[in-house]
């Protein structure tokens, strides 16, 4: 049976967001809650091997009712085509949807649909956060009571196919019946990206849902199958062995990592995989898993010894879900991209400290400071994930740039040279040239 569709009343949307939402009615979007009510199936598997050639089987089935957030083109004339589906991240214990942050810019302009989904335990029902064993969550059901009160989640084992169910059935009788969806994207950043990697490698095979999968800021681990009644827990994921997308993909699958996910906590790098016709990999320098366009005004209540990273991977987000959309559809697969250089002691840097190699940006082509996506040493939990961002010595800009002109020129340059790569939107550029820092050159 679908899954069956029912609006919440107008009201408080919990979705935790560092960042304030737009106007959606200026953009002519609308925004509406649904609880989605079905049966899904478990997974299981004899084995699930490193290159993610993955025979799961249905096991179990539960019933569950959760939550999604549709944010939609008010008018569907005006619809795309495209629908993203993000896996909202239950990484510090609360849904939130850190992929809706940075894309939101293209998927406002480009005129796409896009859904979040409450696919884990955690973000319904509450329990032990995953950022660290210490912290508990109350869950959509804690935090509003009243509003939440009809959902049920049966575990994560159930996630995978609640993601199918959920999102499949949108076109249906669902709240996108009216769009004409043509082309359905998913998405997932940290430990849904994660997720996603086990979807990708596991279910799609056995329920091929979605034309394109953008995985964002994966570890080098996958996500296990799961367990009825309870959720995941990153300190016990993050110990699995290293496993990359599988070769024999039918949709393509564009992986997003950031200078901070290829060591330390996330460790990424024993994943790393070659391109193919239907994988990209692209590894975003002077990038952190987290930075400070996603948490914004709150970066002071981290509490971080250093400013934490002020990284461009925002920009090129927006143009990897731009080279997806096409890329799903039939088109050109996007630019493939250097990796970034690593050597015995982890990154190779450059004169100024930045990392070489990768997708570059001007803030790292056009230097003012020093942009890692690294953790500080000593940084707390909370900051590991952050990296850091510090200022280049006066002396080493006064050889870099003979005034802030000449600086201002060197970041344009780098800034043409991120769009004509195709790593970087030429819609973009405006925002991109405004993100220059003229103000630290000495004048």
């Amino acid at each position: 049976m679908p899954p069956e569709y029912t609006p919440l009343p107008t009201g408080d949307v919990s979705l935790m967001s560092a960042r304030p939402a737009p106007d959606y009615a200026a953009a002519g979007f609308t925004e509406t809650e649904y609880v989605v009510t079905g049966t899904a199936v478990s997974y299981g598997a004899d084995a699930q091997p490193g290159d993610g050639r993955w025979r799961l089987r249905p096991e179990d089935d539960a019933p569950y009712a959760t939550r999604i957030v549709v944010r939609r083109p008010a008018d569907p004339a005006e619809f795309s085509g495209t629908l993203v589906a993000e896996w909202l991240n239950v990484s510090s214990g609360q849904d939130s949807a850190p992929d809706w942050t940075y894309l939101q810019p293209e998927i406002l302009r480009r005129r796409h649909a896009w859904v979040g989904v409450s696919a884990q335990y955690v973000g319904v029902e509450g329990g032990v956060a995953s950022v660290t064993t210490e912290l508990g969550s109350p869950g959509l059901k804690g935090n509003d009571p009243e509003r939440y009160a009809g959902l049920h989640h049966p575990g994560d084992a159930f996630a995978f196919d609640m993601f199918t169910q959920v999102v499949g059935g949108l076109s249906g009788a669902g709240p996108a019946n009216d769009l004409g969806i043509e082309c359905l994207l998913a998405a997932g950043e940290s430990q849904s990206g994660l997720a996603l990697t086990t979807y990708v490698n596991g279910v799609h095979p056995l329920a091929p849902t979605f034309d394109g999968f953008l995985i964002h800021s994966r570890g080098g681990v996958a996500a296990p199958l799961g367990e009825r009644g309870t959720g995941l827990v990153m300190d016990a994921v993050l110990r699995g062995g290293p496993v990359t997308i599988r070769d024999d993909l039918d949709v393509p699958v564009l992986v997003v990592v950031t200078e901070g996910d290829l060591f330390d906590r996330i460790g990424y790098l024993p994943a790393r995989q070659p391109d193919t016709d239907r994988f990209r990999l692209w590894e975003v320098a002077g990038a952190a898993h987290a930075d400070g366009f996603i948490v914004g005004e709150f970066e002071e209540f981290l509490g971080c010894e250093v400013p934490v990273n002020r990284g461009q991977q925002s920009f090129v987000l927006r143009a990897a879900l731009r080279h997806l959309d096409a890329w799903a559809r039939g088109g050109a697969a996007p630019p493939a991209a250097e990796r970034l250089v690593v050597d015995v002691d982890g990154f190779a840097l450059d004169a100024n400290g930045n990392v070489r190699g990768g997708v570059r940006t001007p803030r790292v082509d056009a230097p003012v400071e020093v942009l890692s996506g690294r953790p500080w040493p000593g940084a707390s939990v909370a900051c590991r994930l952050f990296g850091s961002t510090v200022p280049l010595p006066m002396a080493r800009l006064r050889e870099l740039y003979a005034d802030r002109e000449a600086y201002l020129a060197a970041y344009g340059r780098a800034a043409d040279a991120a769009i004509q790569a195709g790593f970087v939107l030429p819609e973009d550029r405006e925002a991109l040239l405004a993100d220059a820092q003229p103000d630290l050159i000495p004048s």
